[in-house]
């Protein structure tokens, strides 16, 4: 199969195939005698595995371990779970910090919004940020 037909089987362009390929999430294929790459049929399931983690906000050297694991014909399955629990996690940690600064956010808002800039000193840098 010509990268080509592999890019849109698999849903990305032919510049994402070899990229994927020099990342070392996709084995170099086979070359016809022209030079073309000549991907095998079960590439597709392979190339729609790494698309689909990313999507899952795995990171490529993550991808490429569980891929490791598999091609050394081990069951990824323990890896992967470890590897979504740490980015649930993180995603909780995130927007816990994010529920702060919406916090904070919301009081500089309001501080603003009830601030005189007629007032401001001169050598006052900002009066809505500063701490009072």
């Amino acid at each position: 199969m010509r990268i080509g037909d592999l890019a849109a089987a698999g849903g990305v362009t032919a510049k994402t195939v070899r990229f994927y390929e020099q990342a070392g999430l996709l084995p170099a294929p086979p070359r016809t005698t022209c030079g073309y790459r000549d991907y095998p049929p079960e590439t597709v399931q392979r190339l729609g595995f790494v698309r689909d983690a990313q999507a899952a906000g795995l990171t490529l050297a993550e991808i490429r371990s569980v891929l490791d694991l598999r091609d050394s014909g081990q069951a990824p399955c323990e890896r992967v779970a470890a590897l979504i629990d740490e980015h649930l996690a993180e995603i909780e940690r995130r927007m816990t910090e994010l529920a702060q600064t919406r916090a904070a956010l919301r009081d500089l808002a309001q501080r603003a919004a009830a601030t005189d800039p007629t007032t401001c000193q001169a050598d006052d840098i900002c009066t809505i940020i500063a701490t009072p």
